[in-house]
C-alpha cells in the first residue's frame, strides 16, 4: 500500500513539475512584453515634449514630402512633354537627313547593245555550216557568246535585236527568208549575260502570229525581258527604272512616228528614269542613215529618250549626238545565223554608262566602243561573236569615226526632209508580202543550189 503511494505521489510532482515549466514559459513572456513597454517608454520620454516641437517636426516631414512629390511630378512632366519634342525633334532630322541623301546619292549603271541576234536557219538553206549545225557540233549554248559573255557579265544591262523566231510551228510565211529555231536557244542568251531583246523588226512573225507569241514565251522562261511594236518594257537597274520601246519602221516609215511617241510617254508616265529606244530601219548595206531614220531619231529624243538604237542595215554606220543624246543608227550584225558567208563581217558591242544623281539624269556621255568581228575565224561566219584586236580594232573604230562624220552634231534640230519620198517604198518595206530578196543573205535569187546563206554578193 505504501508503495503505490510513493508511485502516486511521483505521478503527482511529474504533473506539478510540468505545471511549472509552463508557468515559467509564461513569466518568460511577460517579462520580455514588460521590457519591450519600458524601451517604448524610454523612447517617449526622449521625444521632444514640446508640442510645438513636435508640430515643427511633422511640418518638416511633410514640406520634405511634398517637395520630393513636386520633382517627381515636374521630372514626369518633363519627361512626357520633353521626350515627345525630342522624338519630333529626331524624326525631323533623320528626314531631313534621308531627303539629303536622296537629293545627293548618285547611281551609275552601264548598258551593253549589239545588233541583229539570228538563231536558228532558213528551212531552204543547206545544213551544213548552218547555225544548228555548229550547235550540233558544240552540242553547247555557251559556244555562241563565249568571247563576249565576260564585257556582258560585267555591265548592267545587255539588250540585243532578237531578229527571227523561237518555235515549232511549221507554217512558214510566204517571203523569201524566214528564220526559226527550237525555243531551247533562247539558252544562249541566258548563257552569254543578255538581259533584253527587242522583238520589233522584220522577221519576228516569219512563221505568223503563233511564231511570235512562241519566241515571247520562251524569252519569258529564259528571263529575257522582251519588248517591241505596242509592249514596252520597264527594266529596274540598280533601282533605276530603264524604259524599253521598239519600233518597226521598214513597213509604214515616218507613219510609225505617232505610236513611238506614245510609248516613250507611256514609259514616262509609268515612272522611267532612262529611255531607250530601239528602231528597226534603213537600208540593208548602206554606210549611212537616210531621212526617215534621222528624222525618227530625232523625234524619239524630243519625245523623251535618252538613248536611240538602231538595226537592219547589217552593217555599221556612224554615231550621231542629238541635244546630247547617243544616237546609233546602225549596229550591224552580232551572232548571225542568216549567213555563213557575209560580205561584212565587222560589228561592235556599243556601251553607254549613265549616271542619276538626285534621281536626275546627269549630262556626262559616258560612252564605250569595243570593235567585234561577227565570227572567231576570219574566212567564214563561225556564229562566235569576237572582240577584235590590233590592226582589225583599229580599223572599225575608224570606220565608225568616219561615217559618224557626215551626221550633224548637237546643231541639227528638225529634218528638212520631212516630205521627202526619194527612197522607194523598198528602201522602208520588207513586209510580209515582199518577195523582193535581201541583201543581208543573198542576192541570187536563181540560185537553187540550197546554200543561198552564203552568198556574199554585194549587188
Amino acid at each position: 500500500m505504501k508503495q503505490m503511494d510513493k508511485k502516486d505521489l511521483s505521478k503527482k510532482a511529474k504533473i506539478w513539475f510540468e505545471k511549472v515549466k509552463e508557468w515559467l514559459k509564461r513569466a518568460k513572456e511577460a517579462l520580455k512584453k514588460l521590457e519591450l513597454k519600458k524601451k517604448y517608454e524610454l523612447f517617449k520620454e526622449k521625444l521632444p515634449e514640446d508640442k510645438k516641437a513636435r508640430t515643427i517636426i511633422l511640418a518638416d516631414i511633410v514640406l520634405v514630402v511634398l517637395l520630393i512629390f513636386t520633382l517627381l511630378l515636374v521630372g514626369s512632366k518633363n519627361l512626357l512633354t520633353g521626350g515627345k519634342k525630342q522624338k519630333e525633334e529626331t524624326a525631323i532630322s533623320e528626314e531631313m537627313e534621308k531627303t539629303t541623301k536622296r537629293k545627293n546619292k548618285t547611281v551609275s549603271f552601264t548598258i551593253s547593245a549589239v545588233g541583229d541576234c539570228t538563231f536558228g536557219t532558213d528551212e531552204n538553206f543547206a545544213y551544213e555550216g548552218s547555225m544548228p549545225a555548229k550547235y550540233d557540233e558544240v552540242g553547247d549554248f555557251n559556244y555562241f557568246f563565249e568571247n563576249v559573255k565576260s564585257v556582258f557579265e560585267e555591265d548592267d544591262l545587255t539588250i540585243v535585236n532578237f531578229e527571227g523566231t523561237l518555235t515549232d510551228s511549221t507554217t512558214r510565211e510566204d517571203k523569201q527568208f524566214a528564220f526559226k529555231a527550237d525555243k531551247s536557244y533562247a539558252e544562249i542568251l541566258t548563257d552569254g549575260f543578255v538581259e533584253a531583246a527587242n522583238l520589233a523588226n522584220n522577221h519576228s512573225k516569219d512563221y505568223g502570229e503563233q511564231s511570235y507569241n512562241d519566241t515571247m514565251d520562251a524569252l519569258d522562261e529564259a528571263g529575257i525581258t522582251n519588248f517591241g511594236y505596242d509592249r514596252v518594257a520597264i527594266k529596274k537597274v540598280k533601282g533605276i527604272k530603264v524604259g524599253l520601246v521598239g519600233t518597226y519602221v521598214l513597213a509604214d516609215g515616218l507613219g510609225v512616228k505617232d505610236s513611238m511617241e506614245k510609248n516613250i510617254q507611256d514609259l514616262k508616265d509609268e515612272g522611267a528614269q532612262v529611255i531607250i529606244a530601239s528602231f528597226h530601219w534603213g537600208e540593208e548595206k548602206a554606210e549611212y542613215p537616210n531621212d526617215v531614220q534621222v528624222e525618227l531619231a530625232h523625234a524619239a529624243i524630243d519625245a523623251g529618250a535618252d538613248l536611240v538604237l538602231g538595226h537592219h542595215p547589217h552593217v555599221l554606220q556612224g554615231i550621231e549626238q542629238y541635244k546630247g543624246k547617243n544616237i546609233v543608227y546602225s549596229l550591224g550584225n552580232f551572232c548571225f545565223g542568216g549567213n555563213m558567208y557575209p560580205s561584212d563581217m565587222d560589228t561592235m558591242i556599243f556601251q553607254q554608262t549613265f549616271t542619276l544623281k538626285g534621281g536626275k539624269l546627269q549630262e556626262d556621255n559616258v560612252t564605250n566602243i569595243i570593235p567585234c568581228s561577227i565570227s572567231s575565224v576570219e574566212d567564214y561566219n563561225n556564229y562566235q561573236p569576237t572582240p577584235a584586236a590590233g590592226e582589225k580594232e583599229t580599223e572599225i573604230l575608224n570606220k565608225i569615226t568616219q561615217r559618224s562624220q557626215g551626221l550633224s552634231n548637237e546643231n541639227t534640230e528638225e529634218s528638212d526632209s520631212e516630205n521627202d519620198n526619194s527612197d522607194s517604198d523598198e528602201s522602208y518595206d520588207d513586209s510580209e508580202d515582199d518577195n523582193s530578196g535581201s541583201d543581208e543573205y543573198d542576192d541570187s535569187e536563181d540560185d537553187n543550189s540550197g546554200s543561198d546563206e552564203y552568198d556574199d554578193s554585194d549587188e
